[in-house]
């Protein structure tokens, strides 16, 4: 395999790596925004139920993916690592994520808890094979602090494109396709959505390179990857701030679907996007919640363009994201506030929220990149997979916990499943909880956690200059080993 010694990416590769995050949002994002509510109001499950299977799903990563990321690790082809699983994945991939949506028309409720369990691991499965490798490619194809931050830059305005598609078009696609039939409606857009996002794998795998190899004289050393990487810092610090983060999100993505549904006036709803848009009455909740999440993403991109990479040059990415978390905490917070009638708060605490969180967006795998050089730093050996596998995994309990503690919330609070029109006062309370005190709380968490993070602005320069000399002393040696040999 061909080892590139330059740390400078090209835009084009920029673009192609990040395509294959665009394919992984099509899927993440509907389990984040739509896959709770898919459980109660289209297979009619409970709450509680929905959301132990959002849990269950999740669990099973715990064994999954440590095992992707020691398998990526020691991978060996011409393409390099990780960029083969890419590839490898596509197909399962997207097969899974079509039966997780898929209706097979059974009439018990505990069949269909068990259908959407199993499908719902084997889809988790199969992400964790795709996007481990992904996300660890992003951290082998160059140390050069910079040039990183530009890579998930990029990449994150891809993610915020396919957040856009998936999270204003998908009730309007549901509607378009299903013409009345809400189970034919969501199989249609998901077969939709897969097909893209296989398409953008390929581009993925073809676009990519791999220029960080481990030191030549490292071992294979499974105990020492554990070891080494579950006692650095920076990666326990990280850890936990994904898994806050990702809670926050599932937690408040799925409330949201309810809150705009039942806790939002529809009359008042209409009122307000009769100003903007021509659309009839009853659309009022599929629409409005499509035009709030797109508004999101809208000023989100904005926020990652204009502000993540120019604040995390100027301040570092460390305090970037203190700064922008607790701002977003705050925000999420007063969505607490807001009477039913009081549409254009929702939208203004909308705004105010995406525009404090957009600078993170893209930091948060900049920084998961730097704790994988911390781990090498700290211990002369590389295990980027490993490193990597360990945070998705945080990652996906947070998802499965934050879908989970949404369900049981509001079953607890009185909700009832079924696509019903009118919840009783207790359940709104518990839909406002999901979407305001509580994942502020988390958010807040995640601010502590980055406290104990210790790789600054100024102390990353330093490690990467090191780690630079070192990589150039390694392969000095290998080529005059080689020519010794040759």
């Amino acid at each position: 395999m061909k080892i590139h010694t330059s740390q400078k990416v090209s835009l084009k590769e920029k673009l192609g790596y990040s395509m294959g995050d665009a394919a992984a949002n099509l899927v993440f994002q509907m389990m984040v925004i739509f896959q709770l509510k898919f459980y109660t109001d289209v297979f009619g499950l409970d709450g509680a139920v929905a959301g132990s299977i959002l849990m269950i799903g999740s669990i099973s990563a715990i064994i999954i993916d440590p095992t992707v990321g020691i398998l990526s690790d020691r991978t060996r082809t011409r393409w390099g690592k990780f960029r083969p699983w890419v590839i490898w994945t596509a197909i399962p991939f997207c097969v899974f994520y079509i039966l997780a949506f898929y209706n097979p028309g059974i009439y018990d409720k505990e069949l269909v808890a068990v259908y959407a369990t199993i499908s719902y691991i084997l889809l988790m499965t199969a992400y964790s094979f795709n996007n481990i490798p992904y996300t660890s490619l992003g951290g082998v194809m160059t140390s050069d602090i910079k040039e990183r931050t530009s890579i998930t830059t990029i990449r994150f305005v891809a993610v915020t494109i396919a957040q856009f598609v998936v999270q204003g078009l998908t009730l309007p696609l549901v509607d378009h396709f299903g013409k009345g039939n809400l189970q034919q409606g969501w199989l249609s857009t998901i077969t939709l959505y897969a097909c893209i996002a296989f398409c953008l794998f390929l581009v993925t795998f073809f676009m990519s390179k791999e220029r960080i190899q481990p030191p030549s004289t490292q071992k294979v050393n499974i105990r020492a990857d554990i070891k080494d990487t579950f006692s650095d810092v920076s990666w326990n610090s990280m850890a936990l701030l994904t898994f806050c983060i990702f809670v926050t999100l599932a937690m408040w993505g799925s409330a949201m679907n309810f809150y705009f549904q039942y806790n939002v006036d529809q009359k008042s709803l209409y009122d307000f996007l009769s100003h903007f848009i021509n659309i009839d009455q009853e659309d009022a909740y599929s629409v409005g919640f499509s035009v709030f999440n797109m508004t999101s993403a809208v000023i989100q991109f904005v926020g990652m363009i204009c502000l993540s990479r120019y604040l995390a040059n100027k301040y570092g990415k460390k305090k970037t994201f203190m700064v922008c978390l607790s701002l977003t905490a705050f925000f999420t917070a007063m969505f607490y506030i807001p009477s039913p009638t009081d549409v254009s708060l929702v939208f203004v605490l909308n705004i105010l929220k995406s525009l404090a969180y957009a600078p993170t967006v893209p930091l948060l795998w900049a920084m998961i990149a730097d704790v994988a050089d911390h781990v090498e730093y700290e211990n002369h050996r590389r295990a980027t997979g490993f490193c990597f596998s360990g945070i998705v995994l945080t990652l996906k309990l947070g998802l499965g916990f934050g879908g989970a503690i949404a369900g049981i919330i509001i079953s607890m609070f009185g909700y009832v499943s079924g696509n019903e029109s009118v919840q009783n006062e207790s359940a709104m309370e518990g839909i406002r909880m999901v979407s305001s005190i509580v994942p502020a709380l988390l958010f807040v968490v995640g601010v502590v956690a980055l406290n104990f993070y210790p790789i600054t602005k100024e102390y990353n320069e330093s490690m990467q200059a090191e780690l630079a000399m070192r990589r150039r002393l390694d392969a000095q040696a290998a080529e005059e080993e080689s020519e010794l040999f040759n």
